[in-house]
């Protein structure tokens, strides 16, 4: 969901006893199963396992239903899907930050939600550890949904509809905060994106072509790039002070979770699948082109006590050095990153 400001250690605590049962192992389930069940061949292990009991059919159905509900929000304005929109990945096109009930506005941009299986703690600052308590700060957040979760889980007992649905999935009644944050998991972790050129490409399947100019991105990204956006999940899923600012004095990243002055300043690596659109760009929505983006790490990175040694160069220059033409062929690669079969996955849009 989207980022907040507002999540503290002891929320997440508490909240992680919400689902102690989680399993820590991905099985390979059948290709008729559900979207994203079958695991691509060119990813890792995934962190999180699909259910399978209640169905996995049923269970991601109604997940769904739940991902683009906006009752779950105090004035039933807002649901996860209003600043999680499928055609941009799942990001928030053209907003810097998210946008909650009565027009608020949140503190961070929202991030495309793709590939969540594969993540152990998320957030620009990691302070969610499961993908099942995630919709918690969303939910509760006064700049998002702001509603509790004791109302939101009175809502849904109050609907004949979600009765009869979450009764079916697990025999007993009322609803309870174990369904609801387990059964909205089992769609958003079906948000897989693994079927751009670049995967066709690298599994050497029909339509995987890709240009010179492409190619040499491709080792561009692999020689200047590769040390952040790893794997073909294009992240190692870790926190970077990237020199974004000198001071972070309103948004302090990882340090807000963590406490740790070392911690100032990073913030999550984002994957560059479907990059070319997911604008704006940063944990705060300040670039709005990916060219922008190259400019900054060729020549706009800000000196800071906590910036990453590898935006260090050893002649004292700071960013990655990168050419006009590095600059052009790593925008052509990106591009070969945009899965069209996940923007339009029929069985992700909308209520079922």
């Amino acid at each position: 969901m989207k980022r907040t400001l507002t999540a503290s250690l002891a929320f997440w605590g508490l909240a992680a006893l919400l689902v102690a049962s989680c399993q820590s192992e991905a099985e390979v389930a059948p290709s008729e199963a559900v979207p994203g069940s079958v695991l691509p061949a060119n990813f890792p292990a995934p962190a999180y396992a699909l259910d399978q009991n209640p169905p996995s059919r049923e269970a991601f159905e109604l997940g769904r239903m739940l991902f683009y509900e906006p009752m779950l929000s105090r004035d039933g304005s807002v649901s996860c899907g209003s600043c999680h929109q499928q055609f941009v990945a799942f990001a928030n096109a053209d907003h810097r930050v998210s946008h909650g009930v009565a027009g608020r506005l949140g503190t961070r941009n929202a991030p495309a939600l793709q590939n969540l299986r594969w993540k152990r703690d998320f957030f620009w600052d990691g302070g969610p550890k499961n993908l099942e308590t995630l919709p918690l700060a969303p939910l509760t957040n006064p700049l998002e949904m702001d509603e509790t979760l004791e109302n939101a889980l009175h809502k849904l007992n109050a609907s004949s509809e979600y009765q009869q649905r979450f009764f079916k999935l697990y025999g007993r009644q009322p609803i309870d905060s174990y369904q609801f944050l387990r059964t909205l998991a089992q769609f958003t972790a079906g948000l897989t994106s693994a079927n751009s050129r670049y995967d066709q490409y690298v599994r050497h399947e029909p339509g995987g072509d890709l240009t010179a100019a492409e190619l040499r991105g491709r080792a561009v990204l692999a020689q200047k790039c590769a040390a952040c956006h790893s794997t073909d999940l294009f992240t190692d899923d870790s926190f970077h002070n990237n020199g974004l600012d000198r001071q972070f004095a309103t948004d302090s990243g990882r340090a807000h979770v963590t406490a740790v002055r070392a911690d100032v300043g990073l913030f999550k690596v984002p994957s560059l699948r479907n990059v070319a659109l997911t604008a704006p760009y940063m944990h705060d929505g300040r670039f709005q082109t990916l060219a922008q983006v190259l400019e900054h790490y060729d020549h706009g990175v800000a000196e800071s006590p906590t910036l990453d040694p590898i935006l260090r160069r050893p002649d004292g220059q700071l960013g990655i050095p990168l050419t006009s033409q590095e600059k052009s062929d790593l925008v052509a690669f990106f591009n070969t990153l945009t899965d069209q079969e996940f923007l339009k996955d029929k069985r992700l849009s909308g209520r079922p």
